[in-house]
């Protein structure tokens, strides 16, 4: 029985995904939940689980490819019996020459042609975002697309959605032919770019994906941000007194992510609209709280899921974080653990940052940055103290939350960190 290997979705707002290695070649034998190969996204480098147990009859995709979610990549044998000559991967810079038909076939619809710019230079885009385009009377030709060479991604589709359709562009009275054409492809002349001496480096796929995932969010959701300052001392003399004994008892790390998530998670409960997401006009208020905990990998960062994160205990927040953090390393996680968000937070004052303004998580419509807890000293009781201080900002997205509201959030946070009652051993 033939199974088909498709390119998974490894993130909400993901359309596509790049392969940048098979780990087996056609003909081998491969186990089921094996790692069979490895992609690249805007959120992951993951490898990729073989969905059955038997033999890699077809390569149909190769290394260094992009294709839409979905796409069958490959097929497995789970019958196990090798094929006759096993198919050798493409290579993506060679297309095979088609076999001559035995007979003729039946006929069948012929797929749109894909639009093409005023210049006569073609759109690309995918059937899907072709199909979608039509659906919402959105001209691809007028769309700039922020996919690898141009390519213009079912999210650049949503974005022109979001605001209202998009209109072709307007040249400059006075630039016309190349010299307009080079004035839409590129903001800023290369010469003001690359002067003296300089070292080229080809970005990663995963940072391409990267910036893509963050112009779109910086284009869809108008950003505000909200700062505060919690005292985080008593929080930090119980871990310091509990540390050895959780790590003992729990075998696990303790850190101070879990304080800040079941902060989050109170303050969520108590302002529903911060845990939400924007659908045109509408608000979808989600019914769990679902946290993404941004990690940092070499080359990128992802934001893997502690799903149902109000259920969990000050144990099973940890032990989620940390099994995520280190899945996210070493390139195990799965496509349900980077999906369906409902709210993020982000930690660069692990890396001594004082505060950050972070970039919102689409489709999310508020992240929290903490900063680095430092000694200093403050006003208690009309006295100065020095205490353990923190920083947290609270980037947000003013179509669904205001001012107001996100200062209540904030103090909802600060509040329960101050005073923190629970017991964590």
């Amino acid at each position: 029985m033939a199974v088909d290997v498709v390119m998974p979705q490894m993130g909400e707002s993901i359309f596509e995904g790049t392969i940048t290695k098979w780990l087996k070649k056609p003909g081998d034998k491969v186990e089921r939940d094996e790692p069979l190969f490895e992609i690249s996204t805007d959120k992951v480098d993951a490898e990729i689980p073989a969905p059955a147990a038997g033999v890699l009859r077809e390569i149909k995709i190769g290394e260094g490819q992009t294709v839409p979610i979905q796409t069958v990549v490959a097929v497995i044998d789970a019958a196990g019996s090798a094929p006759a000559a096993a198919a050798a991967a493409p290579s993506p810079a060679k297309t095979p020459a088609p076999s001559a038909p035995e007979k003729l076939a039946e006929p069948t619809a012929t797929p749109s042609p894909a639009p093409a710019r005023g210049d006569g230079r073609p759109v690309r885009s995918s059937p899907l975002v072709r199909r979608l385009a039509r659906e919402k009377n959105i001209d691809l030709a007028a769309l700039r697309g922020t996919g690898t060479g141009g390519r213009i991604s079912k999210r650049d589709v949503l974005a022109a959605i979001s605001e209202g359709g998009a209109r072709p562009p307007q040249a400059p009275p006075s630039a016309t032919g190349a010299a307009a054409h080079a004035a839409l492809e590129a903001a800023v002349p290369r010469e003001r770019i690359c002067f003296g001496r300089y070292e080229v480096q080809p970005m990663s796929v995963m940072r391409q994906r990267i910036a893509e995932h963050m112009v779109l969010s910086k284009r869809v959701s108008p950003h505000v941000y909200s700062i505060d300052e919690a005292d985080m001392t008593r929080v930090a003399q119980l871990r310091a007194a509990a540390k050895s004994e959780f790590e003992k008892q729990h075998e696990t790390k303790l850190t101070f992510m879990p304080f800040f998530v079941r902060a989050c998670v109170e303050a969520l409960r108590a302002f529903p609209v911060v845990n939400a997401s924007v659908d045109g006009t509408s608000l979808v208020l989600h019914g769990e709280i679902n946290v993404g905990i941004a990690v940092a990998l070499e080359g990128g960062l992802i934001v893997p899921v502690v799903k149902n994160a109000e259920e969990k205990n000050f144990l099973g927040l940890q032990r989620a974080i940390n099994d995520l953090a280190e899945r996210a390393r070493t390139k195990k996680l799965k496509p349900e653990d980077v999906q369906e968000s409902t709210f993020s937070v982000t930690n660069p004052g692990v890396f001594g940052g004082l505060m950050g303004l972070p970039v919102i998580n689409q489709p999310n419509v508020a992240i929290l940055a903490i900063g680095a807890i430092q000694k200093r000293p403050t006003v208690v009781e009309d006295a100065i103290a020095i205490r353990s201080m923190v920083y947290l900002t609270l980037s947000y997205d003013h179509r669904a939350v205001d001012g107001a509201m996100a200062h209540q959030f904030m103090g909802q946070v600060k509040q329960r960190l101050e005073t923190w009652s629970e017991e964590i051993l």
